[in-house]
């Protein structure tokens, strides 16, 4: 009785994994046929091994498969009966296609994209926002080709994987990743977008590329970005000048503005905004447009928002294992990154059902914690203190 009063029945772990529905990494399985070759290592006791990796900060497969081993007691209730070999799943990681992982991401997006997201940004008119940026995970040269010159003390150049990503705004996750390495250069990654029309998206200076801008324009899809400092172009007209009052800010200057690229030896011309705006530090930007119809003050409030995918790099980067790899190959590599995004979608989700106010680094210390701890999950993100209390006091517990 005592037992039953005090524990949930499922420990942690399996209460986050049961966020993922069997079904939805049954029909990834079988789309990819990930489990053909993989009978000691079905593909959700691959998913389940890494995560618990992932939540449990395991800066090696030998520290995973040890925790693991720890937990055999606890095992049945993840959906297994015994901790996987380390050359069982090291075989795995380099072996299984890292796009299965891909699909169980996109596929839990989908579920739950609607549960996660908010319904309008303050101070927005916009209902489809979208920002794009780069994160470069350093590796050697073994793995991925170093990017630059040779050093000069003989040492192995650093390479390094770059993950692109486009996230939604509204949901505060990535919604489209691809992985290249870090000599690719960031404005391939546009090529391989498909927005719908009326689409808003924001990106730095890094992705400029007129000819893809044209492209938008004809598709009605709208973005936001700076501009660089040795472009080239035309002034048009001039919308407003503040630039001759003392002590302005905000909008300084909005202008239509032409500029050219070439085409199968032909100069096209495309026409957008160039709208400079001083910030309240003092330091000037320079943004570009092609929605021609949006206020400028709105330009340069959408543009401020670029500053949340820079907070997802880091909140992955700080809280996840992305810093040592389990594996030695592009493919193993890949599929640690696509396990980190998936764990990260969970604790959107459970905070989301939780409505904690934790931040999302306590939140993740506490369930690193108690990862496999008998505690009601939910209530014990709300508010771990008064969970704690109801656990081991009968007279909470009863109220």
């Amino acid at each position: 009785m005592d037992k039953d009063r005090k524990f949930t029945g499922q420990p942690v772990l399996s209460q986050i994994l049961s966020v993922i529905p069997a079904k939805l990494i049954r029909d990834a399985a079988q789309k990819h046929h990930s489990n053909r070759y993989y009978k000691k290592l079905p593909l959700r006791v691959h998913l389940v091994s890494l995560l618990y990796g992932v939540f449990s900060y395991c800066n090696g497969l030998r520290e995973l498969c040890e925790g693991l081993l720890a937990c055999e007691g606890k095992l049945s209730h993840l959906g297994f009966d015994k901790a996987p070999a380390r050359s069982t799943l090291s075989d795995a990681n380099s072996s299984r296609s890292y796009w299965v992982f891909a699909t169980i991401y996109q596929q839990l997006l989908e579920k739950y994209h609607g549960f996660i997201s908010d319904s309008r940004l303050k101070g927005l008119s916009i209902s489809n926002l979208k920002i794009i940026d780069s994160s470069t995970i350093s590796l050697f040269g073994d793995i991925l080709r170093g990017v630059g010159r040779p050093r000069l003390d003989g040492a192995r150049r650093k390479g390094g994987i770059k993950v692109h990503a486009m996230m939604d705004a509204f949901s505060g996750v990535t919604k489209f990743v691809r992985m290249t390495p870090a000599k690719v250069h960031d404005r391939q990654f546009l090529l391989r977008l498909k927005l719908p029309k009326e689409s808003f998206i924001i990106f730095d200076k890094a992705y400029n590329d007129y000819r893809q801008f044209h492209s938008w324009s004809n598709q009605q899809v709208w973005f936001v970005s700076r501009m660089k400092e040795n472009a080239v172009f035309h002034v048009c007209k001039v919308l407003s000048d503040k630039t001759k009052k003392k002590k302005s800010k905000g909008v300084l200057k909005d202008q239509l503005i032409t500029v050219g690229y070439k085409q199968e030896k032909e100069e096209i011309r495309l026409r957008m905004r160039r709208i400079s705006y001083k910030a309240d530090d003092g330091r000037i930007y320079v943004f570009i447009t092609n929605n021609l119809k949006i206020s400028a003050s709105e330009v340069a409030r959408i543009y401020k928002y670029r500053w949340m995918i820079e907070l997802l790099f880091k909140q992955i980067k700080q809280n996840f294992p992305l810093r040592y790899f389990w594996g030695d190959s592009q493919n193993a590599i890949k599929v640690q990154i696509y396990c980190v995004l998936i764990a990260q979608l969970l604790m959107v989700v459970l905070r989301k059902k939780s409505e904690t106010k934790k931040s999302f680094a306590n939140m993740i210390t506490v369930i690193r914690l108690h990862l496999m701890s008998y505690v009601e999950l939910l209530s014990f993100l709300k508010d771990t203190y008064l969970a704690w209390r109801k656990v081991n006091n009968p007279v909470l517990s009863s109220a």
